[in-house]
């Protein structure tokens, strides 16, 4: 099972948000190659990030769980994410009154482009 690892590093979100990047009306995927070294095969580096402009704490958190919970989704379909990328999903405030359902397709075509 691949583990996600948050990104920790100011550094580390400026080189990632500079490269690829996909934009929905639900969020917004940015990646680059993983210049992390990393011992463990087993670990995505993932970050999850909303703006204080969505709304309070649990707006944000909410947001925050759904997407979290479809990449975990994602992980467990064989080649629907790269492992070998870097990512920063950044929430908007749409993705709030949307179901799963309908956010699912959209991120699992967005992490193809990758």
């Amino acid at each position: 099972m691949i583990k996600l690892e948050s990104l920790k590093k100011n550094q580390h979100f400026k080189l990632v948000l500079k490269e690829k990047k996909v934009h929905t009306e639900f969020f917004s995927i940015f990646a680059a190659k993983n210049f992390i070294s990393v011992k463990n095969k087993n670990l995505l580096h993932i970050s999850f990030v909303m703006k204080k402009k969505i709304g309070n704490a649990v707006k944000r958190n909410k947001i925050r769980r759904k997407l979290k919970a479809i990449v975990h989704k994602l992980l467990k379909i064989k080649g629907a994410i790269n492992s070998n990328y870097t990512y920063i999903v950044f929430g908007k405030s749409k993705a709030y009154e949307k179901d799963h359902k309908i956010l699912f397709p959209e991120m699992q075509k967005s992490f193809k482009k990758f």
